[in-house]
Parts: structure tokens; C-alpha cells; sequence
């Protein structure tokens, strides 16, 4: 009997790899990881800055990001739709300024759509592998692949979308002569290593805040460490602490991590039944 319940599965479905990797806690990391890199096209980081005070809402920007990931992995197709739609507009309302020429362009272009979305999905499936979420090959294929629906999403043309490893591979080179760690991607550095906090809880930033930076920044690629001018360790040492890291987030319980709001995918279990539920033995079946 099909474990699930009849009910609307949404875009992915928890037949997708999608699914069962977007509940694992390295996701967080992930994300800061993608903030650093996508910091490193000038143009792309610009609309940004451009567009909002980062250092006071850069909270807010993470949060936002990650309840739209949420939503379109565990949300009803309305839904995610919905938030697709919502996304666009937003997009189609903005612009930035090139200070050095004076070109005003659009931050919906879809070059730099293409480069947020790149980034957030390339960090998202190579912290989740090196941190012991295992995904053969052809799995990570399969998770690249799937997101060109979430790139229809924002606005893009799936079908110039890179659809497996070595797409990606291959966009990754191609941009590289136009990444750079200007201003912009150096005050999104400062604000990762310090971001404002209440002067009661300075304290725990050193200790936890840091250390989920740190790590992010290290999990970086090689020339990203040689833009930002800041070194990293060794990549299988790397590996090593993304390891030790997920091992130990792994083992606080599920339902309790899944309790922080919005609450994407207990809402998803609800809606489907507990056949529904995430984790990684799923993958692949």
C-alpha cells in the first residue's frame, strides 16, 4: 500500500532527491556557503547590496531564502508557485548601478540568475557529500537536474540550466574571469565573520556563529579562497570537519530541528502522511 496519503505532493514530491537532502541540518552551512560565493560576482552581489542594507537585514535575506528553498521543496504546487511568482515581481521591480561605467541593468537578468542559482545549488549538493549525506554520482546528477524546476521558479529558461555535474562544472568555468571579491563581496565577508548581534550574546557568536563561517568559507572552492585573499585548510581536512560537523547535527533529533519555524516539512507530513518523512536512506529508491 502507498504509504503516502492522497494529497498534492508539490514540485518535487519525496520521490525526488531533493526531498530527503533538503531536511538534512548541513543545509545551514550550505547556505552561508552560498552567500560567500555568490558575493563573488560583481554584479550580481551589487543588486544586492544595491537593493537592500545587508549588514542590518542580512538575517532576514537568509531567512527569506531559506523559506522560499522550503516551500518549493515541501510546499503544495500552488504554493511554490505562488512564491515563484512573488519572486519574479520583486526581481522585475529592481535594478543596480555599475559605479565605474554607469550602466543601470536589471537584477533579473538572467546571467545573474543563473549565477545565484548555480551557486546556491552547487554548495547545497557539495557540503551535503562532503558531509557524509551519500549520493552516488548519478544521484547528484539527478539533484542538479531537478532543480532546473526551481529555476523555472525565479525566472529562468530550464533549458539553460546546467542539468548535471559536468554542466555545472563547465558554467563554473566559464564564469570565472568575470568573479571577483570587490567591495561589496568584502562587506559580505565582514558581516559573515561578524555579524551584528546583541552585546549579551557576543559571547555564543565567537563560539557557534564563527565556526559555522568558518566553515562555509572553507568549504569554498580553491579560486574562491584566492579571491577573497584568505586562506583555508587543506580540502580533505576540510572534508574531515564538514564530516564531524554533520555527524554530530545528524544526532540531534529530526523532529526537533524540524520544529524551527516555518516548519516546511512537518507541515509536508501532515499533509502526506509519514511516508513522507525525509532521510537519506530514502534516496535513490
Amino acid at each position: 500500500m502507498d504509504p503516502l496519503r492522497a494529497g498534492d505532493a508539490g514540485l518535487f514530491t519525496p520521490n525526488s532527491v531533493t526531498w530527503q537532502m533538503h531536511g538534512d541540518p548541513m543545509m545551514w552551512v550550505a547556505g552561508v556557503r552560498a552567500l560567500y560565493l555568490q558575493a563573488l560576482h560583481p554584479r550580481a552581489v551589487r543588486g544586492v547590496m544595491q537593493n537592500s542594507d545587508f549588514r542590518q537585514d542580512a538575517w532576514g535575506r537568509l531567512l527569506r531564502t531559506a523559506n522560499f528553498v522550503g516551500t518549493a521543496t515541501y510546499g503544495t504546487t500552488e504554493a511554490a508557485e505562488r512564491a515563484g511568482a512573488r519572486v519574479r515581481k520583486i526581481h522585475s521591480m529592481l535594478s543596480a548601478t555599475d559605479p565605474d561605467t554607469g550602466e543601470t541593468y536589471g537584477v533579473d537578468e538572467p546571467e545573474l540568475l543563473l549565477w545565484v542559482h548555480c551557486a546556491e545549488i552547487d554548495s547545497y549538493l557539495q557540503v551535503a557529500r562532503r558531509s557524509g549525506f551519500r549520493l552516488t554520482d548519478e544521484l547528484a546528477d539527478r539533484y542538479i537536474a531537478e532543480h532546473r524546476v526551481s529555476a523555472r521558479l525565479v525566472g529562468l529558461d530550464p533549458d539553460a540550466v546546467p542539468a548535471n555535474q559536468a554542466e555545472m562544472a563547465a558554467y563554473f568555468e566559464k564564469v570565472r574571469p568575470e568573479l571577483a571579491a570587490g567591495p561589496e563581496a568584502r562587506a559580505v565577508d565582514d558581516f559573515l565573520l561578524r555579524p551584528p548581534t546583541h552585546p549579551l550574546l557576543v559571547p555564543a557568536r565567537e563560539v557557534l556563529w564563527r565556526r559555522v563561517a568558518h566553515l562555509a568559507y572553507a568549504a569554498l572552492p580553491p579560486y574562491a579562497h584566492d579571491l577573497y585573499g584568505r586562506p583555508a585548510p587543506r580540502p580533505a581536512t576540510v572534508t574531515r570537519q564538514l564530516r564531524v560537523t554533520g555527524t554530530l547535527l545528524r544526532c540531534v533529533p529530526a523532529r526537533l530541528r524540524w520544529q524551527l519555524p516555518p516548519k516546511h516539512i512537518l507541515r509536508a507530513m501532515s499533509r502526506l502522511g509519514p511516508g513522507s518523512r525525509p532521510a537519506p536512506y530514502k534516496v535513490g529508491r
